[in-house]
């Protein structure tokens, strides 16, 4: 606090900020003025740490000084110069205030009642009913790949192992990738952007929808590096997104149209309430 209070002291005695202000009477605890504003030693004395040097703390409070003469120009200006109409901002604070309480209150009311448990049935049931708008804008596809040095052990037995559908194969695939490969994904199950599949296998294709359609097996090589991969599905875009593509993105929003039934419902109920009680009237 004395390091800050040091560099405040410093700040006093530069030329480029007058105590005496102009000729006006001046307040002995005050470090700057603007126009009929002041601001106080007591305003700028916790804005640096114990630790700062006086340097420092003098660099920071001449900072925090210039800005805030800066503001208060301006707002002086805004001030002279604007409409009646256009100062007054007590309609749009109100409002503004207003807001965030009911949407705390909302929130807070969707915390407390909303159901986030979403069933699979509900999420067919949703996709079944709501198919037409789930259209893919980009080719997804199912795949597994391995990507591994050329001179790994064993890597000439990938080939092989990526191919069969043997459980004994895909353990011996797994240990494999778990123990040499640089980089692999042998989720059979799940849906992938084939764009980001490119991103880690750097297959070369001029004709994206055209290569899913005749490749079901990729093995190649760069100067150091082999890539195996096998494609189990594809779906190209503009068609339907499969459901376990799109399952996570129905959950959400199942979950969003219940919670704006929650709130609307809840609207419903305070005017149902306060009409019956006579809470509010409305003049002719």
């Amino acid at each position: 606090m004395l390091l800050a209070l040091a560099g405040i002291a410093f700040l006093c005695s530069c030329n480029n900020i007058q105590l005496d202000f102009a000729g006006k009477k001046k307040n002995k605890n005050a470090v700057a003025r603007v126009y009929d504003k002041y601001l106080y030693k007591t305003d700028i004395e916790n804005l640096v740490s114990k630790e700062s040097s006086a340097q420092d703390s003098a660099l920071i409070a001449k900072s925090f000084i210039d800005d805030w003469i800066k503001q208060n120009i301006i707002l002086h200006l805004a001030e002279n110069n604007l409409p009646e109409e256009q100062k007054n901002v007590e309609r749009q604070l109100q409002e503004y205030r207003n807001s965030l309480i009911t949407f705390a209150y909302e929130q807070e009311l969707v915390r407390q009642r909303l159901d986030t448990v979403v069933t699979d049935d509900e999420i067919e049931k949703y996709y079944n009913e709501n198919g037409k708008n789930f259209v893919l804008r980009s080719n997804i596809v199912k795949a597994i790949f391995v990507k591994a040095a050329k001179k790994t052990p064993k890597v000439d037995k990938v080939k092989a192992l990526i191919r069969s559908t043997k459980e004994k194969d895909r353990q011996q695939l797994e240990e494999f990738c778990y123990q040499y490969a640089l980089d692999y994904s042998l989720n059979d199950n799940e849906w992938m952007q084939f764009d980001d599949l490119l991103k880690r296998v750097p297959i070369k294709t001029y004709d994206k929808e055209e290569f899913l359609r005749n490749n079901r097996f990729i093995e190649f090589s760069d100067s150091v590096n082999v890539y195996y991969v096998s494609i189990l599905g594809f779906q190209t875009s503009e068609s339907n997104s499969p459901l376990n593509f799109v399952k996570e993105t129905i959950r959400e929003l199942i979950i969003n149209k219940r919670k704006l039934l929650l709130i609307e419902e809840m609207q419903k109920s305070a005017f149902k309430q306060a009409q019956q009680n006579n809470e509010f009237e409305i003049y002719q």
